[in-house]
């Protein structure tokens, strides 16, 4: 079996933590049960790890084996991406994190005041809150790194498995990644059945998370 002796693979993991003042915020429920697995998988096939990890997301088991870099919302997310990117030679890059598709914009009171005060909203009446879209990170990575070999995942909330390749297909053009891993919402919930989708080749079927993770990484292995 091939190795990742002497590669740098760069696993982004958990999700995203969207800030509406200094102790509130929303995030999604990612645990990083990938990630971790991914992180592990590489780990014991040589490879040097770099875990990025949101902040309520689980740890990888050899995490001192490791580099952990911890981020919070999706833009605290990109920027550490490209500054590792831009300073290191990174082999494989696997987008595993579940990123926020709204941040904050403004706050306001119920009167329609505009809130300024980040430290932390009144809580004697809910604010209204207003979100923009936030930035797909998978697809500036290849902008900070052409040469990088990049894995973005795609989950739908659909059994429609069809629907759901078509899918990994065009965020896989999109952002010019060399794989996506599709699979159903019901993933946050137990295994599933996961599908590799590569930019050339066939559609590989496997079945749960840590099977998921090692297949891909057996895949990698050979491209690098």
């Amino acid at each position: 079996m091939k190795t990742l002796n002497g590669k740098k693979v760069l696993i982004t993991s958990g999700g995203t933590l969207e800030k509406w003042d200094r102790v509130r915020g929303h995030t999604n429920l990612s645990k990083g049960t990938m990630g971790c697995f991914l992180a592990e998988t590489a780990y014991s096939m040589g490879a040097d790890v770099i875990y990025l990890h949101g902040y309520f997301t689980k740890l990888p088991e050899h995490k001192e084996s490791m580099r952990l870099v911890c981020f919070e919302g999706i833009e605290d997310l990109g920027e550490k991406m490209k500054e590792i990117l831009q300073k290191e030679k990174i082999d494989i890059v696997i987008m595993a994190a579940a990123g926020s598709d709204w941040i904050v914009d403004k706050v306001y009171d119920q009167s329609g005041n505009l809130l300024t005060e980040k430290g932390k909203m009144p809580s004697d009446e809910p604010p209204i809150i207003h979100f923009k879209k936030a930035p797909k990170i998978l697809g500036k990575i290849k902008g900070w790194d052409p040469e990088v070999l990049l894995v973005g995942f795609k989950l739908e909330a659909t059994e429609d498995v069809g629907y759901l390749i078509q899918r990994a297909k065009l965020r896989m053009k999109e952002s010019q990644a060399d794989f996506m891993v599709a699979n159903s919402s019901q993933s946050l919930y137990g295994d599933v059945q996961h599908y590799i989708v590569p930019s050339d080749g066939d559609l590989i079927e496997v079945q749960g998370k840590e099977q998921t993770a090692r297949k891909l990484m057996e895949i990698l292995a050979e491209k690098v």
